[in-house]
């Protein structure tokens, strides 16, 4: 593996991780489209880690405040504590009961393409829930069902993202406040991710340190830039433009499948 294709790789999985457009949808329909297989655990863990990062150094302010009210005793930043914990548990729940029946998933790219389609009509719901979400942070109830999407999106082609935002929205919690929750909502949910593949590991795969740093800083710089991009497109209201995206390539997925059976 060069350094360049460590960088593009590092990219793709910085901007797909944020943006709502599904970065295992891409993962899965990619190795079917490109035959491509990513270079092993210890790559896949580095980017993970460089999308940990990039959430924390965004929300560094707010990481802060949390941290620095939960040493203080602060009732506030405990209680949003809690509800990150509390969001956290259905995925937490079904990633450990349902693991083979996602992983299996996963083998099947038709589905991916048709889910990431799904996707496109989750994000676009924003567009008509936005309006009526005004509740600046969320409520206990409002967490579970945010913790809910997150569980639904560890199928393949269900943005997490974009699923808990729409999810946050549709129960009256104002979209920007959901980005907020739901970025720092997938700082155990990567964490988490990471730990798997690394107890998955089978030895090590010998890539070199700058291959690995190349692709840390590329998901890092990608991942940064993607939170920035996705919160100023809920800002503006554009938001449900990638519902296109999602749309687009679900579909040409399907029709090129159709027309060339190894793709299904």
């Amino acid at each position: 593996m060069s350094v360049l294709e460590a960088i593009a790789l590092g990219i793709i999985q910085g901007l797909t991780e944020f943006l709502p457009v599904s970065s295992s949808g891409h993962l899965v329909l990619g190795q079917a489209l490109l035959g491509i297989r990513l270079p092993g655990v210890t790559f896949e863990v580095t980017v993970h880690l460089a999308t940990l990062c990039a959430v924390l150094w965004v929300y560094r302010g707010r990481v802060a405040s949390l941290a620095t009210g939960a040493v203080r005793g602060d009732r506030a930043s405990w209680i949003y504590l809690g509800l990150l914990a509390l969001a956290s548990v259905p995925a937490g729940t079904a990633g450990v009961l349902g693991r083979d029946w996602f992983e299996a998933a996963f083998g099947k790219p038709l589905i991916a393409a048709v889910l990431l389609i799904v996707t496109g009509f989750i994000v676009y719901s924003v567009r008509l829930t936005a309006p009526r979400a005004e509740s600046p942070s969320p409520s206990v109830g409002q967490s579970v069902w945010i913790g809910v999407a997150q569980a639904a999106a560890i199928l393949p082609g269900i943005s997490r993202s974009g699923a808990t935002v729409a999810m946050g929205s549709w129960r009256g919690v104002d979209p920007v406040a959901v980005a907020e929750f739901s970025f720092l909502m997938s700082v155990p949910a990567i964490l988490g991710a990471g730990l798997l593949q690394l107890r998955d590991a089978a030895g090590p795969d010998g890539l070199e340190s700058l291959v690995l740093g190349a692709g840390f800083a590329a998901a890092l710089v990608g991942g940064v830039a993607a939170i920035r991009l996705f919160v100023r497109m809920l800002e503006t209201g554009a938001f449900y433009r990638f519902a296109w995206y999602c749309w687009a390539a679900g579909s040409a997925y399907l029709v090129a499948a159709a027309f060339h059976p190894a793709l299904r």
